[in-house]
C-alpha cells in the first residue's frame, strides 16, 4: 500500500471534524490498513472515545420501544409509565388469544344451548382474572420493576387495571355484539364484572393478588351453582341483582379507595 491518510488529516478524523470527500477516503482506507488504525489510535482523544463506546454500549443495550409504547408516548404519557403498562402480562398475544378462544367458544356453546347463562356466568370472571394476572410478584414478570418504578403503588394498580379493564370489557362487547337475539339481557354480565373486579381490588391489600381474586372468583361460581336447578334466569341477571351488583361495585369502590395508601406497604413487603 503505497499511501496513506496524513497524520494531520487522522487527528481531524479522531475529533469528528474531517469532511467529505477525504472522510469517506479515510473510512475505506482504515479498514484495511493497520499502520494508519495504529496512527488513529495514538492520536484520539482516549475520555473522547470511552464516552463514544459507552454511549453505544447504552444504545445496544436499551431494550426496544415496541409499537403500542410509541404510541402511549406520542399521547403524552411519560416513558417509563407507558413501559410499565405495555408489559402488563394480560395485554401480551398469549393471554388476549386465550381469551378470545375462550369467548368463541362460549359464544357457540350459547347458540348450541339457546341460553345465554353460560356467557353471562364467564364474561364477569374475564376482568377479574386479568386484573388477578397484573399486579404481583406471582404472576408479573416485571414486578421488580414496577415495585422501584416513580409511581404510588395505588396509581401503577390503576393504570394496569384500566389497561386490563378495556382490553377485557371491549373483548365481552365484541362477544355479546355476536348475541343479537338476546337484547339487553346480553349487557347483564357489566355490572357483575364490575362488581367483582372493585371487591377483588379492594381486598387484595388484605389477602394478596391471587388469593383475593380467586376467593371473589370462587364465590361468583358458588352463587350461580346454587341456582343451576332453578327455574329462570340466576338472580345476579335479574333486575334485583343487577341493582345489587351495582351496590356493591360502589361499596368496593369506596373501600378501594380508603385502603389506596396499604397498597404502598403491600408492595414493598411483596418484594
Amino acid at each position: 500500500m503505497t499511501w496513506h491518510v496524513a497524520e494531520e488529516d487522522l487527528r481531524t478524523y479522531a475529533r469528528g471534524e474531517l469532511a467529505p470527500p477525504l472522510l469517506w477516503s479515510a473510512d475505506a482506507h482504515l479498514v484495511a490498513c493497520a499502520e494508519c488504525r495504529a496512527v488513529l489510535a495514538r492520536s484520539a482523544d482516549r475520555a473522547r472515545l470511552d464516552a463514544g463506546w459507552e454511549r453505544l454500549d447504552a444504545e445496544l443495550d436499551a431494550p426496544r420501544t415496541g409499537r403500542l409504547e410509541s404510541l402511549l408516548v406520542r399521547l403524552g404519557i411519560a416513558d417509563h409509565t407507558a413501559r410499565l403498562l405495555t408489559a402488563t402480562p394480560v395485554l401480551r398475544r398469549s393471554w388476549l388469544a386465550a381469551v378470545v378462544f375462550l369467548l368463541v367458544a362460549t359464544v357457540g356453546a350459547v347458540y348450541s344451548a339457546g341460553s345465554p347463562t353460560l356467557f353471562l356466568a364467564l364474561a364477569p370472571l374475564l376482568p377479574l382474572a386479568g386484573v388477578a394476572l397484573a399486579y404481583g410478584p406471582a404472576m408479573d414478570p416485571t414486578y421488580e420493576m414496577a415495585v422501584v418504578a416513580p409511581l404510588h403503588g395505588f396509581r401503577l394498580l390503576m393504570i394496569r387495571t384500566v389497561a386490563v379493564l378495556a382490553t377485557g370489557i371491549g373483548l365481552n362487547l365484541l362477544a355479546t355484539l355476536a348475541l343479537p337475539s338476546y337484547g339487553l339481557r346480553a349487557l347483564a354480565w357489566l355490572l357483575p364484572a364490575l362488581a367483582l373486579t372493585a371487591t377483588g381490588l379492594a381486598l387484595t391489600p388484605r389477602l394478596g393478588p391471587v388469593l383475593a381474586p380467586s376467593l371473589v372468583g370462587g364465590a361468583w361460581v358458588a352463587l350461580l351453582a346454587a341456582q343451576a336447578g332453578s327455574d329462570g334466569p340466576p338472580v345476579p341477571f335479574t333486575a334485583a341483582g343487577q341493582g345489587a351488583a351495582a351496590v356493591l361495585a360502589a361499596l368496593a369502590v369506596g373501600l378501594l379507595l380508603l385502603v389506596r395508601d396499604r397498597f404502598d406497604f403491600f408492595s414493598r413487603s411483596a418484594a
